[in-house]
């Protein structure tokens, strides 16, 4: 039998979970739902499948869902997260919901708690993690074909002249980032931060209101340390990201999430450079490793502690955040708890 799933928000972004669950030969989507009717009718007609409205009216409706995709989008792209996540996991729905898990830390470890006590499944798309590529990397890693980990730095930009708050960059853009260098390097200790506002990007002359570039010194709690750049007033032709990952032995460099992947000896030149591994493109192919990997997850009835990028994961992501952006504004290294 078919995984039974529902999106909850037909932007852009649940548009590309139902086109990922389509075409998967192990789901069936059942229904799909948007406050805004029209968004949820086009899904329904494409997908052939229910609309709703609500999840209140989806749940009531009693269809048999095994598995939810919760894509609301709201203020720093997190801000509508919480209500329909708590209502799916009070349903007894597991939950892949999109990243930030919430701009709201105490909104965030209600969803997870909520999960916790429901023992139901919680992810999130953190879906750099998930490529051919970074999987591979983990490999070497784990094997210790590094030696002892040293340093970590990641680079992750893109043109973006979006901006609702101040902290709209870190907060909807380095979830990811933050993602990928705890799953190389555990858990973070301390963070240093420094902001710069670009200028406007829709004409002459001030600033913009977000801080559209940052740099943080990470201090992990194994004593890796590292560093993150980011900036909403990059990318292009520069690529999206850089993860370089030095080891005692050896380093290792991923470009773009999952086209480039490089091996440098410490004490060779035999470098080694592999692209596209596994057939994978581009960026926009993460989302079927990402969901791909969730629905395996579920049909394989995995303990909700068990799942890869999990609530609790983003949790700790969005944790590392609010501590980037108490340092900048006391202009202290800031322990985390």
């Amino acid at each position: 039998m078919p995984l039974k799933v529902a999106i909850v928000g037909l932007g852009g972004i649940g548009n590309r979970h139902a086109q990922v669950y389509d075409k998967h030969d192990e789901t069936e989507i059942v229904a799909v739902c948007d406050i805004i009717p029209e968004k949820a009718d086009k899904a329904a007609e494409k997908y052939a499948c229910k609309a709703f409205y609500s999840v209140k009216e989806m749940l009531d409706s009693n269809i048999a869902i095994d598995a939810a995709s919760m894509c609301t989008a709201g203020a720093e792209n997190g801000g509508d997260h919480c209500k329909p996540t708590l209502e799916l996991l009070y349903g007894g729905i597991p939950v892949l919901g999109e990243k930030p898990i919430s701009n709201n830390i105490d909104e965030a470890q209600t969803m997870v708690d909520l999960a916790r006590e429901k023992n139901l499944r919680y992810g999130i798309d953190l879906n750099h993690r998930f490529t051919p590529a970074a999987l591979r990397a983990k490999e070497w890693v784990d094997s210790g074909r590094l030696g002892e980990l040293n340093i970590i730095n990641m680079t992750m930009w893109i043109n973006n002249p979006n901006e609702s708050s101040p902290w709209f960059h870190i907060r909807a853009l380095h979830p990811h980032s933050l993602d990928v260098m705890r799953y190389f390097a555990g858990d973070v200790d301390k963070v240093q931060a420094f902001f710069k506002r670009g200028p406007k990007p829709d004409g002459p002359g001030g600033k913009r209101v977000c801080w559209s570039n940052v740099q943080v010194n990470l201090l992990f709690k194994n004593g890796i340390i590292g560093h993150l750049t980011g900036s909403y007033d990059a990318g292009g032709s520069y690529g999206l990201e850089t993860l370089e990952v030095v080891g005692s032995e050896a380093r290792f460099v991923l470009r773009d999430a999952c086209e480039h992947l490089e091996f440098y000896p410490r004490f060779s030149q035999e470098v080694e450079t592999h692209a596209y591994i596994d057939g994978m493109m581009g960026f926009g192919e993460t989302f079927d490793s990402r969901i791909g990997r969730w629905v395996e997850q579920n049909i394989a009835g995995v303990s909700p502690d068990e799942i890869d990028a999990s609530g609790a994961d983003a949790l700790h992501v969005q944790q590392i955040i609010e501590g980037i952006i108490e340092s900048w504004e006391t202009g202290q290294v800031v322990t985390l708890q």
